[in-house]
């Protein structure tokens, strides 16, 4: 027989480790200390000074207990509240240009004359209409973006937006996605009439969908997913705009280059500055939308 070490004692024998207990507010804390009136265990965070020890916030009552920090929201990696339904923004999106589809083809048809991105410049008289006529116009670079021609056209974009817009939707939360969206179907239209404002009628939701396409070639990259899928989705899509006749690729270009340089904007910037620099890409984003309409509009006034 061979004998025990010694010094060594037996598994059975070593004493478990000391568990602390853990506060009666915040159960994820151990703490060793404890309420001197009551005895209930507290974490920092709720111990109140007292004449001896520390006192709970239950004992102390509201009378001289400090008030409790409140948390900070949670939010997600790029900034945004996290939100019960992650699609929200996306399902109104989609209702909204449902209505206006509705609207401006079957219920009122002069909506769509008066909604859609038109801009013309007479050869005889030189005078202007629709966005080159001025900033009272310009309204159409957003309006355009909710109207559709027919059916197909209509349901190819809100598939695609729902399809995709939800996972932007969630971790860029809902104000900076409704911006990734809107700045990138205004910089669509704006680009359709900075190169061919003289003689264009264009309408769709395209430009903003392809910008959807672009900030998640971001976030894939971003977040290190394998973005080969979505560059393939962006290829095809192309492909498509510039071989079948009457897409107005301008509109589809536009939009891509908003989305991606937003999306970089919002999903590369610095945590300590992070709203201050989210903020400033749509700012500038919109800087260069205004300065494509205003470059677009000189020609015709100059």
């Amino acid at each position: 027989m061979v004998q025990d070490e010694p010094g060594t004692p037996d598994a059975d024998q070593v004493p478990p480790a000391p568990v602390l207990p853990r506060c009666y507010r915040h159960p994820e804390r151990e703490t060793g200390i404890g309420c001197s009136r009551c005895g209930r265990p507290i974490c920092p965070q709720c111990m109140i000074d007292a004449s001896v020890g520390f006192h709970c916030p239950s004992c102390v009552g509201g009378e001289q207990a400090p008030q409790a920090p409140q948390p900070a929201p949670a939010t997600t990696r790029f900034g945004g509240r996290l939100s019960g339904d992650g699609a929200l923004v996306t399902k109104v999106l989609i209702g909204i240009n449902a209505v206006v589809f509705l609207l401006a083809g079957y219920l009122h048809t002069s909506l769509a004359g008066q909604w859609e991105l038109m801009s013309y410049v007479s050869p005889h008289t030189g005078t202007a209409y629709g966005v080159a006529a001025g900033p009272d116009q310009w309204y159409r670079l957003v309006t355009a973006v909710f109207l559709h021609v027919t059916p197909l056209h209509i349901a190819s974009n809100m598939l695609a937006l729902w399809w995709m817009g939800p996972t932007l939707e969630r971790v860029l939360g809902r104000l900076r996605y409704l911006a990734l969206y809107l700045v990138s179907g205004l910089a669509g239209s704006a680009l359709v009439f900075l190169v061919s404002g003289q003689d264009v009628q264009s309408l769709g939701a395209s430009g903003a969908i392809f910008g959807i396409f672009g900030a998640t070639a971001v976030l894939y990259r971003a977040t290190r997913l394998p973005v080969g899928p979505v560059v393939a989705l962006i290829v095809f899509n192309l492909v498509i705009t510039f071989s079948v006749p009457g897409i107005d690729w301008r509109a589809h270009v536009g939009g891509l280059v908003a989305g991606v340089l937003t999306g970089i904007g919002m999903m590369h910037a610095p945590r300590a500055h992070r709203d201050l620099v989210q903020a400033g890409t749509v700012v500038l984003m919109l800087g260069v939308v205004l300065a494509m309409v205003l470059l677009g509009t000189a020609r015709f006034t100059g």
